[in-house]
C-alpha cells in the first residue's frame, strides 16, 4: 500500500476499505504523526476515509493539553484505542514474538559500561577498545564493585586519575579473557597422517604445519570460575573447549566458526570440530538460536546462519549419522528462528507472485555494549530519541550480518548514521538458509524422517525461485541485494521493483555460486565468472569485498577470508574446467599474500588489503588483529582443495 497523504487537522485519505493490515498500517501512521507533530502543535479531528465507505472516520482533538474534545470518543480513549492497535508497529516482536529468553542488558553489563565510559574520558581514544572492558569479570560481588567504583575520585568532567582507575581495576576486576584458559586438543597431532597431500613445495608445507600448531594456540574453554559464579562474568558458560578467532576476540564466535572447522577437518581434528557444534547448539537449546558471540552482550542477535554447514562438512568426513541425530532438532529449532518473527518478509515479485526471504534485524534499539562508547559518538549527531534508538537497531542489525561495518548497508557511504540494514534483503543471507534448508532436508532424509524431508525440500525449491526472481539480474549476471522502499513493519507485502536492486559491486553478489544448486549449474556459472572478470573485484591479491574506499572495514581494499573461500570453492566444485581454472587463480593470490604477510609479522591476520601482495587490511572500529581463527581455517581448505605444486613460486611476483 502506498503512503497515504496527510493534512494536518485535515482528512486522511486510504483509499480502499481498512482491513486488518490496512487499518494497522494508517493507525502506525497517525501515531507517528501524533508522536511527532501532536505534542507540539496539536493534531486536531483527524479522520479516515475509505473508498467504499466515505463514513468511516475517526475524529479527535489532540493538542497536547487538557481540553473538551467534540469528538465522539475522548482525546485518551482514542489514543490509548489506536496506540493498542498499533503495538505491533512499535513493538517488533509482537508482530511473531522471538525467542529471546534473556537481555544482553543487565546490572554487571550496565556498571561494566559505566567504566568503559569512564576509562574513556580517562585514557581517551587512542588506541581505546571497549570491548576490554565488559569482557573483565569480576573479583568480587558487583555491589562492593560499584560501590568501590563510586567511591573514585573524580573531577568535574568525568575523568578518574588514570593511577586510581588502574588501582581499581586490578583490585576488583580480573584481565578480559582470564575467563578463558587454555586447552590442549586431544586431537592434535604436530604432523597429521594425510596432511594436505597435494602441498608438494617444501615452503608451503613448512608453512602449512606452523598454521595447523595455531590450533593449539587459539584452544581454550570455559574456566571453572564462571561455571561457579556466572553472575561475575559476562561469558557464557559453554560445555566444550572452543576455538576463538584471536586477538580481542576472546570467545568463540558464530560465523567465524565454519572456517574454523574446515581448517580443523583438513588438520584432522575432528572432534574438536565437534566441539565447537555442540557449543553452538547448547546455544540454541538456552536462547533458541545461535548468538553472535558466547558473552551475555551478544544476546540481542544472531550472526550468518551456517551451523547446518558445519554439521555437514563434519558428516562428510565421518559418516556419524549419531551425530547428526543430536543436531537435526536444533537445525529445525534455528531454522524456525530466521523464518519467523521480524527475520521473515514477503516480495511479491513482476509476476504478481509472492516470495518468502529473510533480512537481518537486531531486536535491540540501545548501544552495543561492547562498542557503546563508539555507538554513542556516532549518535551524538542525531537529534531525536527514536532516530538514535533506529540507528543503534541498524548498527547491531549489521553486527549480526558480519558486515560490521559497509558500504553495502548504508544510504551515503561517508556517514555511518544512513545505515538502514534492516531495509536490505541481503543476497547472501538467503543463500545460506537455502543451503540450510538442502543440508536439513538431506540429513531428515539419512535420518529416516521422509517427511522433514520432503518438507525442506519443497521449502529450498521455493528459496531458489526467490532467489531468482528478487536478486538475480539477468542482464549483469549476478545476483544484487533488494532494498525495501518501506521498512514499516506493519507492511504485510513489499511490491518489487527493478530500481531496488543494489547493483553496485560487493563480494556477497557472488556468494550464492558457493551453493549447490548453482554451483552444479553449469549456465549459472559460465555467466557468474564473465561477470566476477568485469566487476572490477578481482585484484592482485585476492577479491575486494566492494568498489567503495570508505574507511569501513567490509570495504575495498579489504579482502576476506570467508567470501574468498565461498566464491572459490563455489567455482571449483562446478564441474566446469574453466570455473575450476578460475578458482584456482584466486586462490593462488591469496595463498601467497597471506604467506608473505606471514612471513613478513610472524602472525595470520584478520583481513588483507588486495591491492598489494603481503599487506594485512585496516579500517573499522577496532585495530587490525592477528590469530586468526578463519583465516587459517581457509588457508588449509586451500591447500587441501588445490595444493601447491612443487615448482609453483609461493612469494609475491
Amino acid at each position: 500500500m502506498a503512503h497515504p497523504s496527510v493534512v494536518h487537522g485535515e482528512l486522511l485519505d486510504v483509499g480502499p476499505p481498512l482491513g486488518r493490515g490496512v487499518r494497522i498500517h494508517v493507525y502506525c501512521v497517525m501515531i507517528t504523526i501524533w508522536m511527532q507533530n501532536g505534542r507540539q502543535k496539536g493534531l486536531k479531528n483527524l479522520r479516515i476515509r475509505t473508498a467504499k465507505k466515505p463514513t468511516h472516520e475517526i475524529h479527535g482533538h489532540w493538542t497536547g493539553k487538557k481540553t473538551k474534545s467534540n469528538a465522539p470518543l475522548k482525546p485518551h480513549t482514542l489514543y490509548c484505542l489506536l496506540l493498542f492497535s498499533s503495538l505491533p508497529c512499535f513493538i517488533p516482536s509482537m508482530v511473531s514474538p522471538l525467542p529471546y529468553n534473556t537481555k544482553p542488558s543487565s546490572p554487571l553489563i550496565s556498571f561494566l559500561e559505566r567504566l568503559q565510559s569512564t576509562a574513556l574520558q580517562t585514557l581517551g581514544p587512542k588506541d581505546f577498545d571497549p570491548k576490554l572492558y565488559v569482557d573483565l569479570p569480576l573479583k568480587h560481588d558487583l555491589p562492593v564493585v560499584e560501590s568501590a567504583f563510586a567511591e573514585l575520585p573524580r573531577s568535574a568532567n568525568g575523568t578518574v586519575p588514570v593511577e586510581d582507575l588502574d588501582l581499581f581495576i586490578e583490585r576488583y576486576l580480573g584481565r578480559a579473557g582470564s575467563d578463558m584458559v587454555p586447552h590442549e586438543p586431544s586431537d592434535f597431532v604436530a604432523e597429521p597422517d594425510g596432511f594436505l597431500p597435494k602441498v608438494e613445495n617444501s615452503k608451503v608445507r613448512t608453512w602449512a604445519l606452523e598454521v595447523h600448531s595455531l590450533w593449539k594456540n587459539l584452544s581454550r574453554e570455559v574456566a571453572d570460575a564462571v561455571r561457579e559464579r556466572p553472575g561475575l562474568h559476562t561469558l557464557l558458560p559453554l560445555p566444550g573447549p572452543v576455538v576463538v578467532p584471536g586477538s580481542r576476540f576472546r570467545e568463540v564466535y558464530y560465523w567465524d566458526s565454519y572456517w574454523v572447522i574446515r581448517g580443523l577437518l583438513a588438520s584432522k581434528m575432528y572432534d574438536s570440530a565437534k566441539a565447537i557444534v555442540n557449543n553452538l547448539i547448547s546455544l540454541i537449546d538456552v536462547y533458541g538460536f545461535v548468538l553472535n558471540g558466547s558473552r551475555a552482550y551478544y544476546s540481542n542477535r544472531s550472526q550468518p546462519p551456517l551451523l547446518s554447514a558445519m554439521v555437514f562438512e563434519i558428516f562428510s568426513r565421518t559418516g556419524d549419522l549419531d551425530f547428526i541425530k543430536k543436531c537435526l532438532p536444533s537445525l529445525l529449532k534455528e531454522h524456525h528462528f530466521w523464518n519467523s518473527g521480524i527475520h521473515k518478509l514477503t516480495i511479491q515479485d513482476s509476476q504478481g507472485k509472492k516470495h518468502s526471504l529473510n533480512r537481518y534485524y537486531a531486536m535491540w534499539n540501545k548501544p552495543r555494549p561492547e562498542s557503546a562508547t563508539m555507538d554513542k559518538e556516532s549518535a551524538s549527531k542525531l537529534r531525536t530519541i527514536s532516530a538514535k534508538e533506529s540507528f543503534y537497531r541498524e548498527l547491531a542489525s549489521a553486527a549480526e550480518s558480519g558486515w560490521d561495518f559497509s558500504s553495502r548497508w548504508m544510504r551515503d557511504s561517508s556517514d555511518l548514521t544512513t545505515l538502514v540494514t534492516t531495509s536490505v534483503v541481503p543476497v547472501d543471507l538467503n543463500a545460506y538458509i537455502l543451503k540450510m534448508e538442502l543440508d536439513i532436508a538431506f540429513f531428515a532424509r539419512i535420518t529416516g524422517d521422509h517427511s522433514t524431508a520432503d518438507k525442506f525440500s519443497v521449502a529450498s525449491q521455493a528459496r531458489r525461485a526467490a532467489m531468482d526472481s528478487i536478486f538475480w539480474n539477468n542482464k549483469m549476471d549476478q545476483w544484487f541485494d533488494y532494498w525495501l522502499t518501506d521498512n514499516s513493519i506493519c507492511e504485510e507485502v513489499h511490491m518489487w521493483e527493478s530500481n531496488n536492486q543494489n547493483k553496485k559491486m560487493f563480494a556477497s553478489n557472488f556468494v550464492p555460486v558457493w551453493i549447490k544448486p548453482y554451483s552444479t549449474d553449469g549456465g549459472i556459472v559460465k555467466k557468474v565468472m564473465k561477470s566476477l572478470r568485469r566487476s572490477g573485484l578481482l585484484y592482485p591479491a585476492g577479491i575486494a569485498t566492494s568498489l567503495s574506499k570508505t574507511g569501513q572495514q567490509w570495504d575495498f581494499p579489504n579482502g576476506w577470508a570467508p567470501l574468498i573461500h565461498m566464491i572459490v570453492e563455489g567455482l571449483a566444485k562446478s564441474g566446469i574446467k574453466e570455473g575450476r581454472s578460475m578458482g584456482e587463480d584466486i586462490a593462488v593470490r591469496w595463498v601467497r599474500t597471506n604467506y608473505a604477510a606471514y612471513k613478513k609479522t610472524g602472525a595470520m591476520h584478520e583481513k588483507y588489503d588486495v591491492e598489494a601482495c603481503g599487506e594485512s587490511g585496516g579500517g573499522g572500529e577496532y585495530v587490525p588483529q592477528t590469530g586468526f581463527g578463519w583465516t587459517n581455517g581457509v588457508i588449509l581448505a586451500l591447500l587441501e582443495e588445490y595444493g601447491w605444486p612443487k615448482d609453483r613460486e609461493i612469494n609475491c611476483s
